[in-house]
C-alpha cells in the first residue's frame, strides 16, 4: 500500500483574518464534525502517520479541536497543525497536554498581510509565551515563520526588525537574527524551536496565466489533501478543490487513489509533464524538481 509523508485535513475553511496572500476561498465555508474527522482518520491511517490540519482557514477557529487531537492520540497518527497564531492563547492548554500533537507552525508574516484590528506586542507576546511553554513542558516542536520576502535577500517591510529585536530580547540570543538569517533559511532560537524565513506565499489559481507543462509535483507521492467536505486532492495547495479526485465520505480512498485522474496526474509528473490546469500554473512545482 503507498504511503504518504503527510495527509492535509482542512478542520476548516473558515477564517478571522484577511491576508493580502491569501486567495479566499468561494467554497461554501464550514467546520467539519467529530464524525467526519474520525472517518477520515481511519481512512488515512493505513496510508500515513502524519496529518496536517491546514489547507484553507484558522484551525483553531473549530470548536472541535480538542476532540481532534485526541482522535489522533486515538489512531496513533500524529497532528501537525499551521495557524496565524492569533487565537494561539485561547488554545494553549489543549495544545500543550495534546500527546499527538508534533508541530506548530505559526505564520507571523499573517499580522503585517491583513487589516484587522490586532495588537502587534499583545499577539507577538501571546505567541512568544506559547512557544517557552511549549517547548518546556512538552516535546511539540515549534516552527515561526517570516514568509514575506520579495527575493531571497530583501524583506517586504520594517516590521521583521521588530520582530527580530523582540526574539533576540525573549530568548536571550547572543547573535543578530537578520545577519545570521542572510545565507540561511532557518535558525534555531530554542530547544524544538525554530524562525524560518521565505519568499512570499502565491497559492496558484485556476485564472492565472499558465508557466508551462514541463514540470514535477510531490502531489499524489508525498502527499494527499482532504477538504472540509471530503473532497480529496493531490496536494495542499488546491484551495478551491478544482483537481477533485473524489469524496472521501462516498468513495473508498483506494479508489480515489487508484482513479483515471488520479494516475493521470501521477503519471504525468513522473514523466515530468504537468496534466492538470491547474499545475500548469503553479509557480511550486518546479522547486520540485
Amino acid at each position: 500500500m503507498k504511503k504518504f509523508k503527510r495527509v492535509y485535513i482542512e478542520i476548516t475553511n473558515v477564517c478571522n483574518l484577511e491576508c493580502d496572500f491569501c486567495p479566499k476561498t468561494s467554497r461554501k465555508l464550514g467546520f467539519m464534525d467529530e464524525k467526519s474527522f474520525e472517518h477520515i482518520l481511519k481512512c488515512v491511517k493505513p496510508y500515513s502517520d502524519y496529518v496536517y490540519f491546514h489547507l484553507m482557514g484558522e484551525p483553531f477557529l473549530n470548536r472541535n479541536l480538542e476532540q481532534f487531537l485526541e482522535l489522533s492520540e486515538k489512531y496513533k497518527v500524529k497532528a501537525n497543525i499551521t495557524t496565524n497564531g492569533t487565537l494561539i492563547k485561547d488554545v494553549k492548554d489543549i495544545l500543550i497536554k495534546a500527546p499527538a500533537l508534533r508541530q506548530v507552525n505559526i505564520s507571523l508574516h499573517s499580522f503585517e498581510a491583513n487589516n484587522k484590528d490586532i495588537n502587534f506586542e499583545e499577539y507577538l507576546d501571546n505567541i512568544i509565551k506559547f512557544s517557552k511553554e511549549a517547548t518546556e513542558k512538552s516535546n511539540i516542536i515549534c516552527s515561526l515563520r517570516l514568509w514575506n520576502l520579495d527575493t531571497k535577500y530583501k524583506a517586504s517591510n520594517n516590521m521583521n526588525i521588530d520582530i527580530f529585536k523582540i526574539l533576540e530580547e525573549s530568548f536571550n540570543l547572543n547573535y543578530n537574527l537578520k545577519e545570521e538569517l542572510k545565507d540561511k533559511n532557518s535558525v534555531k532560537l530554542a530547544n524544538n524551536l525554530y524562525l524560518s524565513m521565505g519568499e512570499k506565499f502565491k497559492w496558484p489559481s485556476i485564472k492565472s496565466d499558465e508557466l508551462g507543462e514541463r514540470a514535477f509535483c510531490y502531489g499524489l507521492r508525498d502527499q494527499i489533501g482532504i477538504l472540509v467536505d471530503g473532497t480529496v486532492v493531490p496536494c495542499c495547495l488546491d484551495s478551491e478543490g478544482n483537481i477533485s479526485l473524489g469524496n472521501i465520505f462516498d468513495n473508498e480512498l483506494e479508489d480515489i487513489l487508484n482513479s483515471k485522474r488520479a494516475k493521470d496526474i501521477y503519471d504525468g509528473f513522473s514523466e515530468r509533464i504537468a496534466v492538470e490546469e491547474l499545475c500548469k500554473k503553479c509557480g511550486f512545482i518546479n522547486r520540485a524538481r
